[in-house]
């Protein structure tokens, strides 16, 4: 498959190239196929997953193989701590000094990665929010600890209805902070949203972009071979790190698949297979809704069939 994208892409004979941009769900080889482009290319891959910039979580997010990062430079992966609170902005602005790296070094960008909203930042701007006050954040995440996402979305809906009716009820990511800005700022959410001031990093005519869209049975036994290669490879003991410190668990590390099932079997709350079909499960929603904002949110990629086995 690399050797088919790379030849389409025309990526050595194109002079007006920006980026190459590779997105995808989860196991579907968008992170071995920018390591190919890369590596054949000399150009380097920047990371466009919200999971893969934690540096606490290098098994369970699937970050590019040792092999693959000394092939070629690989940037924005593992950067993070699992402390951090990291958003899409800080990401854009991460991604601006990433972009300007490559450039000083004549280098091709091949931004990869399963987040939707980082490649839609990266195409169409994002809205500048205003940064919640510490003090407002530390209240609200302390109010929101253990209560259950319904809960919490209830509350939402009672002072913010506008954004509550955006959100899954599901999501205590999206939802508390959604709460904190209506708590700073007294504004929803959506209408800070609504108008965008950072511009778009890239211009969609000058990139290639390349959505990895394998079929849905094989991508689902592609979702559980892969858990069950990371519990071989030591997720567990990575959770058990992570746990060990101790970490507000509504923070986005701690919310990432296969955390919160593993971290509850460490709490002798269920058992492990149970935590392991909690985390498969988890994972063939996660691309669904993957398959979908692209599909709806991502008019400039290209779908990519995708047929032989893949890494992530």
């Amino acid at each position: 498959m690399g050797h088919q994208v790379l030849n389409a892409f025309e990526l050595k004979t194109d002079k007006n190239l920006q980026a190459v941009l590779v997105a995808g769900p989860t196991a579907s080889g968008k992170t071995a196929l920018a390591a190919a482009i890369a590596e054949k290319t000399g150009a380097a891959a920047i990371n466009a997953d919200s999971m893969q910039v934690y540096a606490d979580l290098p098994i369970l997010s699937a970050q590019p193989t040792a092999a693959e990062k000394a092939a070629a430079p690989h940037l924005l992966f593992g950067h993070i701590g699992a402390e951090r609170n990291y958003s899409v902005g800080q990401w854009l602005d991460d991604a601006r000094r990433a972009l300007a790296e490559c450039r000083a070094e004549n280098r091709l960008a091949v931004f990869v990665g399963g987040t939707g909203m980082y490649f839609k930042a990266l195409l169409q701007g994002l809205s500048d929010i205003p940064a919640v006050p510490d003090a407002v954040r530390a209240r609200v995440r302390a109010e929101c600890e253990g209560v259950p996402p319904a809960e919490i979305f209830a509350r939402l809906a009672r002072v913010d209805p506008e954004t509550a009716a955006r959100l899954r009820p599901t999501d205590p990511q999206r939802l508390i902070r959604a709460l904190e800005i209506f708590e700073a700022f007294q504004t929803p959410l959506a209408r800070l949203q609504g108008a965008r001031k950072k511009a778009p990093l890239l211009e969609a005519a000058r990139c290639r972009c390349a959505f990895l869209a394998p079929e849905r049975e094989t991508l689902n036994v592609r979702i559980d071979a892969r858990f069950d290669r990371m519990m071989a490879a030591g997720a567990l003991e990575e959770v058990s790190r992570l746990r060990a410190r101790g970490l507000d668990r509504t923070l986005p590390a701690l919310r990432a698949v296969g955390v919160p099932g593993l971290v509850d079997y460490l709490d002798g709350a269920c058992s492990l297979e149970a935590a392991v079909s909690r985390a498969k499960r988890d994972s063939r929603q996660y691309a669904k809704r993957q398959f979908t904002f692209a599909r709806t949110q991502l008019p400039e990629f290209a779908w990519v069939a995708v047929n032989q086995a893949a890494r992530s």
